[in-house]
């Protein structure tokens, strides 16, 4: 393929005044896949079949919220003089803690009102979580958004990447870190780690408490790196800051529960 060809073009299908852009359609086709495979395991843990379903009638317009409010009050500088600007989420503007934030909550009340376990639901879903945002953070690639700083074009060529991430990460002449691609090969990798997990009779809860950690951990150095951050004070970068409170409580909610809990339920159990 020839280096000089341009960047692939954000807008999958045009509809009349309706424009369709690839982010959409690869965010809903990411959310499908980590359906399907959630739903599998869900039967598999003895769960109803219509009750993933059920949830996500709630839980993925609440993400979608939930991503667009935590977007706007980190800006709030901006959209508190600009109200009418704070519902074209067409425009873009979603952060994906916002939209986790919110999903758990929703699962959390969810399962409750079912008289459901959350951390039996939750460890069987938290794989699935990874997969969805593996295949989402390709839509960020089709925006050319969510990159890193410069870079030269020997040094993508150097990582082996093939010409069509290249010339989607050249932006204005110049050349970026593909960090879309580093979340995605770091998300992809924890569902194979999760996978594996199933293997081992964990407590429950520690599924989906690794997850938290594992995203955690790669989002902290990943966001260093990228030119599109919130930032909370300054120059602290408040997905930065999320992703050590996550691992920092994940971390002491495993020794606690290990130290303090006698005869654990077990992730396997029924």
């Amino acid at each position: 393929m020839n280096f000089l060809l341009g960047a692939i073009d954000p807008i999958a299908i045009t509809l009349g005044p309706i424009s369709v852009r690839w982010y959409g359609v690869i965010i809903a086709f990411g959310i499908v896949v980590a359906f399907l495979v959630a739903q599998r395991e869900m039967i598999k843990q003895k769960f109803h079949p219509d009750l993933l379903t059920d949830l996500l009638i709630w839980a993925v317009p609440i993400a979608i919220l939930g991503a667009r409010l935590y977007y706007v009050f980190s800006k709030w500088s901006y959209y508190s003089e600009n109200p009418s600007q704070i519902f074209k989420i067409w425009e873009g503007g979603l952060a994906i803690h916002g939209a986790l934030i919110a999903s758990f909550i929703t699962a959390y009340i969810f399962t409750k009102k079912r008289n459901i376990s959350f951390l039996k639901m939750a460890d069987v879903v938290a794989p699935s979580i990874l997969i969805g945002q593996t295949v989402g953070r390709w839509g960020n690639f089709m925006n050319q958004e969510a990159h890193g700083g410069p870079v030269s074009r020997t040094f993508l060529e150097n990582m082996f990447l093939p010409e069509w991430i290249i010339n989607q990460m050249r932006i204005d002449g110049t050349y970026y870190h593909p960090t879309f691609l580093y979340e995605s090969l770091w998300n992809f990798t924890g569902v194979i780690l999760l996978i594996l997990l199933r293997r081992v009779n964990l407590i429950r809860g520690e599924m989906v408490l690794f997850y938290i950690i594992w995203y955690s951990f790669g989002r902290y150095f990943i966001e260093g790196m990228r030119t599109d951050s919130l930032y909370l004070i300054g120059e602290i970068r408040t997905a930065q800051v999320v992703s050590i409170i996550a691992i920092v409580v994940g971390i002491a909610i495993i020794v606690y529960r290990r130290m303090k809990t006698k005869d654990p339920v077990r992730y396997k159990d029924a």
